[in-house]
């Protein structure tokens, strides 16, 4: 079948070259790029240091600060604390073996005062018997909607923003305060877990502190 171009007028050969263009997947290829596009990430929240002060003095329960205590200080994602048992914690050497999930790197950490004091204050509580760490009533580690319970409740007591107020906010901080203290990326890296510097490199850019250090170490230079 052939069409005489010659019969068309201006609106019809402009018709039919949009026809055509579409058929060979030019015309829309600019709409295609536009719903590929992806979205831009949106910032990672962390809490500052004086916010995380304000939040442990809101927790007067001695399971749910040991809970915040062990997630900050571990960096752990929500899903990893319920997955904590008892006989992860070594009591006399205050060490606890950290099981991390998507891919990050487990191992066994020496914890910090805080831990070991809000650790054991709980534990007065819970008793030796075997099984999770943090159990729920049910028996089983605590939940994640459990976690995000409590995190909204006790960041509202502190009157923290709402949007800092979601559990793996403690791991963003986590992350944050440790290069803030001056450890080393790679340091930091092997407390989160990070496979990929890459993943803790995003802490670095978060704040000028660091920056700000460097430069009074580098006054007399």
């Amino acid at each position: 079948m052939s069409i005489d171009l010659s019969s068309l007028g201006p609106a019809d050969l402009e018709a039919l070259h949009g026809v055509l263009a579409k058929l060979k997947g030019g015309a829309d290829n600019s709409d295609v790029k536009k719903r590929r596009k992806r979205p831009k990430k949106q910032a990672i929240q962390y809490l500052e240091e004086d916010e995380i002060e304000r939040l442990f003095r809101a927790v007067k329960d001695p399971r749910d600060k040991a809970i915040l205590r062990v997630a900050y200080h571990r960096g752990l994602r929500a899903s990893e604390i319920g997955r904590l048992d008892l006989s992860d914690y070594r009591v006399k050497d205050d060490r606890l073996q950290v099981n991390r999930l998507k891919g990050s790197a487990s191992g066994e950490y020496h914890l910090c005062a805080n831990e070991v004091r809000a650790l054991k204050a709980w534990l007065k509580i819970r008793g030796p018997a075997p099984g999770p760490l943090f159990p729920a009533r049910t028996g089983k580690g605590i939940s994640r909607q459990m976690l995000d319970v409590l995190i909204r409740r006790y960041g509202a007591a502190a009157g923290l923003p709402c949007e800092k107020c979601h559990m793996h906010a403690l791991k963003h901080s986590c992350g944050t305060h440790l290069l803030n203290r001056g450890e080393s990326i790679e340091d930091v890296q092997d407390h989160l877990g990070h496979r990929n510097i890459q993943n803790t490199l995003v802490y670095a850019k978060l704040t000028n502190r660091r920056r700000e250090q460097r430069d009074k170490r580098l006054r007399d230079w």
